[in-house]
């Protein structure tokens, strides 16, 4: 009986620990504004995918290209696309996501 209170206290502290630690994401932050946009040539729309554009991405001090890409759909939700947000003198990339 005890082992089995035990397990459920266990259980109830640890699996909110992992889930959290699952769905986490870096916070990317740069210190200078992104280029502009590329061109990029949108494919033919896809039945059950929506497009996702692609974007400027920080690494290693510097920003690099990360072309477009295919997302699936959520049924009922909207797709979000990522984007830079100027926060005082730095920039914070926000992922692209669903709502």
């Amino acid at each position: 009986m005890k082992l089995t209170v035990l397990a459920r206290l266990l259980t109830s502290i640890v699996a909110p620990l992992l889930a959290s630690v699952a769905f986490a994401q870096a916070v990317i932050v740069a210190q200078y504004a992104p280029p502009a946009p590329r061109v990029e040539v949108v494919p033919a729309p896809r039945a059950g995918y929506v497009w996702d554009g692609g974007h400027w991405y920080w690494e290693l001090g510097r920003y690099v290209w990360v072309p477009g890409r295919w997302q699936e759909v959520r049924v009922g939700h909207r797709w979000v696309l990522g984007h830079w947000a100027q926060f005082g003198l730095n920039w914070h990339w926000v992922p692209g996501h669903w709502v």
